[in-house]
């Protein structure tokens, strides 16, 4: 029997520890389990789960567009700060992906995994060249190529793709 989804997001946790980036990108579908897989490793590791859509929204409310797009790297990094944890788990972060926000999500997530382990939920797709967030028609469409990644893919094959080098 194949591990769960919850095991082996557990594993790769555990294989970033000493990476350059300590980030888990949790990669399927909409309605694939990546919420429910989170809900086990956050119970499992005591890790907490912020819903960001959820937490972002309510500090953007009171800001402009421009001032929206310029503090979201701050307060994310403050959201995820005050859960004062060394492990974080990210879910409902398609906010982030809003083209009138222009940030480049994987980046923000990439900054924040510099000093914690960061698992993120990823409603997208990995091929054995890149991960895409949304289709290629799509206003909010990402594509990034696979280079120094940690990716446990909920569809298909459900493997662990660790990054080939760490940068240490």
């Amino acid at each position: 029997m194949p591990p769960l989804l919850a095991d082996r997001i557990t594993e790769s946790m555990a294989a970033v520890r000493d990476s350059y980036h300590r980030l888990v990108l949790v990669v399927g579908p909409s309605g694939s389990g990546k919420t429910t897989a989170l809900q086990q490793v956050r119970d499992s590791a005591k890790a907490p789960l912020v819903n960001v859509n959820l937490e972002l929204s309510k500090r953007l409310l009171d800001l402009t567009e421009r001032q929206r797009s310029l503090q979201i790297p701050k307060l994310l990094d403050q959201i995820v700060s005050e859960t004062a944890h060394d492990e974080v788990l990210l879910d409902n972060n398609e906010i982030l992906f809003d083209v009138s926000l222009k940030q480049d999500p994987l980046r923000l997530f990439q900054g924040l995994s510099r000093s914690r382990t960061v698992v993120v939920s990823w409603n997208g797709r990995t091929n054995t060249e890149n991960l895409s967030y949304a289709t290629p028609d799509h206003p909010e469409f990402h594509q990034y190529p696979l280079a120094d990644m940690t990716i446990v893919a909920v569809e298909g094959t459900g493997q662990i793709r660790l990054p080939e080098e760490t940068n240490k």
